[in-house]
């Protein structure tokens, strides 16, 4: 039984390595495509459908590091392509902006003959509106319950 298990388990992880693999690769070329770096890139992509969101937003939900987020944000406000002005409430924080430049980007880089979104939309036309559903709750469950695992182990290594 712990065999089968272990060969589940194998095959599960698999299947998830193959797909994070696929998408940094299409990740990766659409952002040589246009010039970005893949933060830049991951950074639009994220931004772009709130038009603003908070530098600290943005970094939870990308999950890379601070420095690496504050060289991607330089890099696409010095292009013009994002804005940058502190939070009324809260001078500390920093609300990021899509400038008009910003959203041509995201619009040309959307309307590119196999971009992403056209990928992955032509993914889910061949899904149920449920099947979607169910397939992005069960991702975001397993991407909580490892974040969760990872945290835990790290807690118990600093004890």
């Amino acid at each position: 039984m712990d065999n089968q298990s272990d060969m589940d388990s194998s095959e599960f992880l698999h299947s998830l390595w193959y797909l994070s693999r696929s998408l940094m690769r299409f990740v990766h070329k659409a952002a040589l495509e246009n010039d970005l770096s893949i933060p830049q890139y991951s950074l639009v992509l994220a931004i772009a459908p709130h038009k603003e969101m908070t530098q600290k937003q943005i970094g939870e939900k990308l999950q890379i590091p601070k420095s690496t987020l504050s060289q991607a944000v330089d890099g696409l406000v010095q292009a013009g392509w994002l804005y940058r002005e502190p939070v009324q409430d809260n001078r500390r924080e920093i609300q990021l902006i899509l400038s008009e430049k910003g959203v041509a980007l995201f619009e040309k880089m959307s309307a590119q003959k196999g971009s992403i979104h056209q990928t992955i939309q032509s993914v889910m036309d061949t899904l149920t509106k449920t099947q979607c559903i169910e397939i992005q709750t069960t991702l975001l469950h397993i991407a909580d319950f490892i974040e969760k695992e990872t945290n835990t182990k790290e807690i118990q290594q600093n004890d």
